[in-house]
């Protein structure tokens, strides 16, 4: 498929500071494609310069062949923006909110009320249509939010951490709408740090940190990179010392990298059962109390972890 998005070297910079560092990647057309990073990586500031709302400070991208920086309106006329923050009006029915955002985007008539009503049941809302949207819950409130951002019938959906604080019923609800919204043609761009949605949406993913793009690839090809490694997660006392206990664990031969996370140890290595013993032994020597360990295959997080020395969820 051909590509409907281009990125070539997005820097942006606030003063001093670079926020994004000379990114580049592209999306084909009917892909979903996931940029993976913590808070504060550039994964909002990136997706506000693709939807034109910042002006990047060098670089540029292509989207259905229009520049961001020299066609603004060209690219807005075929992209969706979900943003992170909801822009809602509290005091409208769900219904009123879409049939405004309709009238912003152009669309008027039949032809707009048709629209609302074929969005509200893509977002799965046809029965709280005309209840006010202060009344709804979090996930909800997300879910209009995505239905403003379909109205037009954008070929690109920017959706920016969309999961985000609610509850596990509403994100079930929202990643399926991603998927049915996919399967019905459109191409996906989703910025998560949640290394289990990227996993089930994406057709590939982009890992981002300190606003530079470390890696990109199918999941398959980005465990590779770690190679045949397993990750064992240990959970110990709070008032024990995780630092002292993975400093101790990089000394086992067989350990790759042990790196901390509030009370958790992740150790990677080949094979978690040829050192499970040894680490044991090591948090037994220091008196440190281990509650309960998991064996992790391969994943995205340990990819991080591995690319970065850090957790995705520092």
């Amino acid at each position: 498929m051909p590509n409907i998005l281009e990125v070539k070297n997005l820097v942006k910079n606030y003063g001093d500071f670079q926020a994004v560092k000379g990114v580049s990647f592209e999306i084909a057309e009917g892909e979903i494609f996931s940029l993976l990073g913590p808070n504060g990586a550039g994964k909002t500031t990136t997706i506000s310069m693709l939807s034109t709302l910042y002006t990047p400070t060098s670089g540029d991208a292509t989207i259905g062949g229009h520049s961001i920086s020299k066609d603004p309106m060209g690219v807005r006329n075929i992209i969706g923006v979900v943003p992170q923050d909801l822009a809602l009006y509290e005091d409208l029915t769900a219904k009123e909110n879409l049939i405004f955002w309709g009238q912003m985007y152009g669309l008027s008539g039949k032809s707009l009320a048709s629209r609302v009503d074929e969005v509200l049941g893509q977002i799965g809302l046809t029965d709280k249509a005309k209840d006010r949207v202060k009344t709804y819950s979090g996930g909800m409130k997300r879910r209009v939010n995505i239905g403003v951002g379909l109205l037009h019938k954008p070929r690109l959906l920017f959706m920016d951490e969309p999961t985000v604080g609610i509850d596990p019923q509403s994100r079930r609800a929202i990643l399926d709408t991603v998927k049915d919204l996919n399967k019905q043609g459109m191409t996906v761009l989703y910025t998560t740090h949640y290394m289990e949605e990227a996993e089930e949406l994406s057709d590939r993913v982009g890992i981002i940190d300190h606003g530079q793009l470390i890696a990109i690839g199918t999941q398959k090809e980005l465990t590779k990179q770690v190679g045949e490694t397993e990750t064992l997660i240990l959970h110990i006392s709070e008032n024990d010392d995780p630092e002292a206990l993975a400093k101790a664990f990089r000394d086992i031969k067989e350990v790759l990298e042990a790196n901390v996370v509030n009370t958790e140890i992740s150790v990677i290595t080949p094979s978690a059962k040829d050192v499970l013993a040894a680490v044991v032994t090591k948090a037994n020597e220091r008196g440190i109390k281990i509650h309960s360990i998991d064996i992790r295959e391969p994943n995205l997080e340990a990819v991080f972890l591995h690319l970065t020395g850090r957790a995705l969820r520092d």
